[in-house]
């Protein structure tokens, strides 16, 4: 009789300890890690700083056309087309880069 009491003891203690453990949330999952978002940096300069950036070079270039400036208007603007060839070429390559670390590490 003791052991028959002993062990419904025992059963509802587990009984007890294993609904308290099941009421327990789970802790939610971690976020997945936050990094820049380098498409989106890449398309806002693209799409609104280079338009504006090119505006005010075209204003200076006719300025200095119109004072009769041209030998500087010419190099002015070959220096500003190599600029951009540069800036073309570093994003091609941060392209390029991009998806060559995609092809060997995924």
């Amino acid at each position: 009789m003791i052991a028959i009491e002993l062990l419904e003891t025992a059963s509802s203690g587990v009984a007890q300890t294993l609904h308290a453990l099941a009421s327990i949330p789970l802790a939610a999952p971690e976020p997945a890690p936050k990094g820049i978002d380098t498409e989106g940096v890449v398309g806002f300069f693209a799409s609104k700083i280079a338009p504006i950036l090119l505006a005010v070079l075209g204003v200076i270039f006719i300025g200095r056309a119109s004072r009769g400036e041209i030998s500087k208007v010419l190099t002015s603007s070959a220096i500003a087309i190599v600029g951009l060839a540069f800036i073309a070429g570093a994003a091609t390559l941060f392209f390029v880069g991009d998806y060559l670390i995609d092809l060997i590490f995924e």
